[in-house]
């Protein structure tokens, strides 16, 4: 079976690519964030599913439940998901969308788990440190995490450093193990 990152990564890159062109990014990022909240709630999600609905019926429903928050690209967008029956991965396309938004302006989202709560001062040099190193604009987002004793773990996309002192403890125990 075909997962739905599979399914979503040629929508969200089209949708990407013609946000990029028209200069809308932030917009359809608006957008798609709508979406994909509006196909989580749970009676929007039962009626998505209904099969005795048609394709049009279900996109009909959902642009009225937009309103005016969509313009006539979105609303040809998501006609065109319903054509093909990918309404449901919409939350998926949101996500995708995001990263390849990140990645064309820079950025990247930084988990920074530390066993006490940071001051402003010391995330904002931990972040300008990051975006050196990283060579991207960090966004940090802290998480207290009492079971590290101290340091920090931080999390970046795939990239995971563990500065903590519980981490440094379980390398010390598993090299005296082996």
């Amino acid at each position: 079976m075909i997962n739905t990152q599979t399914l979503a990564r040629p929508y969200a890159k089209a949708a990407f690519e013609f946000a990029s062109a028209a200069g809308r990014i932030d917009a359809w990022s608006g957008m798609l964030s709508l979406a994909a909240v509006a196909v989580d709630v749970p009676q929007v999600a039962e009626l998505l599913k209904n099969p005795r609905l048609t394709s049009e019926s279900k996109v009909k429903t959902l642009v009225q439940l937009f309103g005016s928050d969509i313009d006539e690209a979105f609303r040809n967008f998501v006609s065109t998901l319903g054509d093909n029956d990918r309404l449901d991965v919409l939350p998926m396309i949101r996500e995708l969308f995001e990263e390849l938004k990140a990645e064309a302006e820079k950025t990247l989202d930084v988990e920074v788990q530390t066993a006490f709560e940071l001051t402003p001062a010391q995330l904002q040099t931990l972040a300008a440190a990051l975006s050196k190193r990283l060579d991207r604009t960090v966004n940090p987002q802290q998480v207290v995490n009492p079971a590290l004793i101290g340091g920090v773990v931080i999390r970046a996309g795939d990239v995971v450093v563990d500065g903590s002192v519980r981490g440094k403890l379980s390398q010390l125990a598993e090299s005296l193990k082996s």
